[in-house]
């Protein structure tokens, strides 16, 4: 299986992973041969990569973060909040129910065999919000496993990181839509955005005053530059801290109608370049081990000339992959060859390249 961008997909191509939206439906099973108007249809809704079946890669194994039916569980969990929340019933929000969805989610990375590998999900247009607030709970998640959380701690992260966006559910859509850039004032409404979720979270006695702060927090920098109170170093909550990371990186490798997501390593380095400017350097080194540059199944270009595609992670070394090289330049190799880039250092991985 290997990651292919929608544009290189050949009629014929078998899916090798279900195209999920983003409330956890199946719009087409895993085994599908891709007809030229399914890869159409899908490119229109913005599917912008595909797993497809390869036989040169059958033998290597890839992981999901969670089921399918995790994702559609926490999907209709949200859902249920925004519901509550637009009838005028904050205080009746059912906070066992996203209990039981972040537990699903702690379950589901618990058993996975490959977290660092599996952070990459095919993604359209449809419902951006409930997508980001899924995969930053992924992410914090990830992270606060990483850094030895407690069961209990790791409830109380998931459940605001989950909650953390549920305040743009009182900023007009017209705004959070945009596709030209926002006037002032259209961008000082949405930073209310943390506000309005904070005020939401902490009416519901049942939920954590800590994971409620995630929602007033996430937008804080550890330079004191964020919003909505610049709050700065050790005055941030560190699930504050770390959905900060989180949110940052969700976002910036999410497709949105008004622009395209960029690759998992280039919002990994811009991450690492906002230093202890943005983030606390202690959750940014927790990040740079834990999260995959190069998620298993994209391909890559080797500075040798070589391409070919992630078949592993590496755990000590997240930057350093394996790869499974077939082409020589634009020529296919006889027989392939597999890399440990951590064996390897003078060769190094220069682009992203999923043909």
């Amino acid at each position: 299986m290997r990651m292919v961008n929608s544009q290189y997909v050949a009629e014929g191509s078998v899916l090798a992973r279900p195209v999920i939206n983003s409330s956890g439906r199946i719009l087409l099973q895993a085994g599908i041969r891709l007809t030229a108007s399914y890869i159409e249809r899908l490119k229109d809704m913005g599917y912008d990569i595909l797993f497809i079946e390869d036989d040169r890669l059958e033998d290597v194994e890839f992981y999901t973060t969670i089921t399918s039916q995790t994702r559609e569980a926490a999907y209709k969990t949200i859902e249920n909040v925004c519901k509550y929340i637009e009838s005028g019933n904050e205080t009746s929000i059912k906070v066992s129910s996203i209990q039981e969805t972040i537990q699903e989610m702690l379950n589901d990375l618990l058993s996975s065999d490959d977290i660092l590998g599996n952070l990459t999900e095919i993604q359209g247009y449809d419902d951006y919000t409930f997508h980001h607030c899924i995969n930053t709970t992924i992410i914090g998640l990830v992270l606060g496993i990483a850094s030895g959380y407690s069961e209990n701690k790791l409830l109380e992260l998931g459940m605001g990181v989950l909650m953390h966006d549920i305040g743009k559910i009182k900023v007009p859509e017209s705004i959070l839509n945009k596709k030209t850039p926002l006037l002032a004032e259209e961008f000082g409404e949405i930073k209310h955005h943390t506000t309005y979720g904070f005020d939401i979270l902490r009416k519901n006695n049942d939920l954590s005053l800590l994971s409620a702060h995630i929602a007033f927090q996430h937008h804080e920098r550890w330079d004191g530059s964020g919003y909505p109170r610049g709050l700065k170093g050790s005055e941030l909550h560190e699930y504050g801290r770390l959905a900060a990371i989180a949110d940052v990186y969700e976002a910036l490798t999410s497709k949105r109608v008004y622009r395209n997501a960029i690759e998992p390593n280039e919002a990994y380095e811009y991450i690492i370049s906002q230093g202890n400017k943005h983030f606390d350097p202690q959750v940014l080194e927790i990040f740079k081990r834990h999260i995959a540059v190069y998620p298993s199944g994209s391909g890559v270009l080797l500075s040798n000339g070589q391409r070919g595609n992630v078949v592993k992670q590496n755990s000590a070394f997240p930057n350093r992959p394996f790869v499974r090289v077939f082409f020589e330049s634009e020529k296919a190799l006889a027989t392939p060859i597999n890399y440990n880039l951590a064996d390897y250092p003078s060769i190094m991985i220069v682009a992203v390249d999923n043909r």
